[in-house]
């Protein structure tokens, strides 16, 4: 059975999303972020990089353990092994890979940027909260540009771009985000959150947080 590393975080929770999403049954092993777990060496041999999420697969492209680190890598190699959320081939798929690519370079670095200097930064540093929360702000008014299009992020269809997406837009209260401003969004957004295998991912994910 394939394994997932994870944690309660914007990257864990898209592999959880895309393997309830294809059907594909899994493991969550817990890693604790907030008590360095990710940073202590058994892990580490997982992935030098420590960061969650890791996946483990049993049965990997040449038929033996196969490890892969990076939510976006993981969301690829899940789609093209299951034949589902990534179509084979034409306009689609490379929308796919263009709102992927998006996400990694936009979206997700500024609200991670913001939400550090926001709430962990040792010492308040104004510039850096206003230029990444301008950020933050032009790369949501983009998104919702794409989604007053289309119905989802690369066309008409569901894909590992829309899950790529949700993980950030799911703790986008780390950055203080709100989505008034963006009804597009918004209306994605709920679409989302409410399928089935994305809420029992979500509550798969939550759960590995411990209780106070």
């Amino acid at each position: 059975m394939i394994e997932v590393y994870a944690f309660s975080t914007p990257n864990s929770v898209r592999v959880p999303v895309a393997l309830e999403e294809m059907g594909i049954a899994y493991e969550l092993k817990p890693v604790n972020v907030r008590k360095g777990e990710q940073k202590e060496a058994s892990f580490l041999s997982l992935n030098a990089n420590g960061k969650v999420p890791v996946l483990v697969d049993p049965d990997g492209p040449d038929g033996d353990r196969f490890v892969l680190t990076e939510s976006t890598a993981i969301l690829i190699y899940l789609a093209e092994k299951s034949g589902k959320l990534l179509p084979a081939k034409g306009s689609t798929r490379a929308r796919v890979f263009e709102q992927l690519s998006f996400q990694i370079s936009g979206i997700g670095p500024a609200f991670g940027q913001l939400g550090y200097f926001l709430k962990q930064a040792p010492e308040p540093v104004p510039a850096a909260v206003a230029r990444f929360s301008a950020e933050a702000q032009r790369v949501m008014k983009v998104f919702d540009g794409v989604l007053a299009r289309s119905e989802f992020a690369a066309g008409d269809e569901f894909t590992i771009a829309d899950v790529s997406h949700f993980g950030w837009l799911w703790r986008r209260q780390f950055a203080d985000i709100e989505l008034q401003a963006f009804p597009n969004v918004r209306r994605w957004y709920d679409a989302v959150a409410a399928r089935p295998a994305v809420e029992k991912a979500v509550a798969r994910v939550s759960a590995l947080v411990p209780a106070a």
